[in-house]
């Protein structure tokens, strides 16, 4: 059984994409022929589909649905943009030399200004990846090509690990993917905690993820399911409101910081939950900076340890209590 994936992780929200493509259905028609004729923004960039242009009709049968099987790396460029005539040419000779275990695509900002808004781009270039429909930003700018390939890695072995995505051939030109071994047996306790979790059961759960651990406590699996059964449980009940109004009140009050770091997470504000209370660690001494430390690990384990955004608040709850 695959790890699940909280679709409240602060990744893009991807229905809106979704929907923009189906209203239109008529452009997708008119990218079908120039992809056809080998011309257009629809048409591969390379013979072997390892690299392929995208545009928003066509967002949603090339990137999402493509991402279930093999990771998506997706570059925002422009003609215009110096750094991206760097950073293209050597993602896209990387796609090739992976053969298969990510997909290249790249869209042109100038002409897709709705995916370039939905994505939250700040600047260019910027590498995206889409995992099993789900996104997050990589990095910007023109990365040397040593740091690109560590990041590549990384996402590849975080589908590995979390999706149970390992690439796959990409057309019948492509080198094939050697055969998946078996899937190990399901643990039954394991199965039954995300059955409660699905079920809306957030107490079940809680206890039949620590019913694991208490077995096994390096299922990674389980820590993760925990971590988001638990957030779940915070959050519920909660005045949206009152818990931001208390917050921005009394910005020394541990309890008023937890409960609005957990509303952030849940909002998907990723970066504003995790800058929260690295600041209230910083405010904070004795027990209530400890507890302060812990939750924010917690809401690491939500997100995965290879998140940039989690890379980038470990580092700095790090300079707070060094």
């Amino acid at each position: 059984m695959q790890p699940r994936n909280m679709s409240m992780s602060g990744v893009v929200d991807l229905g809106a994409v979704k929907a923009a493509g189906e209203a239109k259905q008529k452009a997708e028609e008119a990218r079908a022929q120039r992809a056809a004729a080998g011309s257009g923004p629809g048409s591969a960039a390379a013979p072997s589909g390892l690299v392929i242009d995208v545009d928003e009709a066509g967002f949603e049968l090339d990137v999402l649905q493509r991402s279930a099987e093999v990771p998506v790396v997706i570059d925002f460029w422009a003609e215009w943009c110096e750094p991206c005539k760097q950073l293209g040419p050597l993602l896209e000779r990387l796609a090739q030399e992976y053969r298969g275990r990510f997909v290249l695509a790249k869209i042109d900002v100038d002409s897709n200004q709705m995916l370039f808004q939905q994505f939250g781009v700040q600047g260019i270039p910027a590498v995206f990846a889409v995992i099993a429909g789900q996104a997050l930003p990589l990095f910007q700018g023109a990365a040397p090509e040593a740091q690109v390939r560590q990041v590549l890695d990384q996402l590849i072995q975080a589908a590995e690990e979390r999706f149970g995505i390992v690439g796959a051939p990409v057309d019948g030109d492509a080198a094939p993917v050697a055969e998946q071994a078996p899937e190990p047996p399901v643990d039954p306790v394991l199965a039954a905690a995300h059955e409660a979790l699905d079920a809306g059961d957030l107490g079940g759960a809680v206890q039949a993820y620590r019913n694991v651990l208490s077995d096994n406590p390096l299922n990674q699996e389980a820590k993760l399911g925990l971590a988001q059964a638990e957030l779940l449980a915070r959050v519920q009940g909660l005045d949206e409101r009152e818990v931001r109004t208390a917050a921005a009140d009394a910005p020394t009050d541990v309890q008023a910081q937890l409960r609005a770091a957990d509303l952030d997470l849940v909002g998907g504000h990723v970066e504003d939950a995790f800058g929260r209370l690295v600041e209230t660690v910083r405010r904070t001494a004795g027990d209530d900076r400890e507890s302060v430390r812990l939750r924010l690990l917690e809401l690491f384990e939500v997100i995965g340890g290879e998140d940039p955004r989690v890379v980038a608040a470990r580092g700095a709850l790090a300079r707070v209590l060094f």
